[in-house]
């Protein structure tokens, strides 16, 4: 299976078909950009407003 972008918080899908962090089913394989998010208090994350570690695509 591909990676796949959710088109809701970005969060980034390696298996399955849905989001873990939002629970949508609203996934696309349509995205450009990767950010790996540790801290959720960095200004990258609060940019992207990411609220749990993890990789976000940066354009849905």
């Amino acid at each position: 299976m591909s990676k796949k972008a959710c088109k809701n918080c970005k969060r980034i899908v390696m298996k399955g078909s849905m989001c873990p962090v939002c629970k949508t089913a609203d996934l696309t394989s349509s995205f450009q950009g990767v950010a790996v998010i540790f801290d959720v208090n960095s200004e990258i994350a609060k940019k992207l407003n990411v609220t749990a570690p993890g990789k976000y695509a940066l354009k849905v």
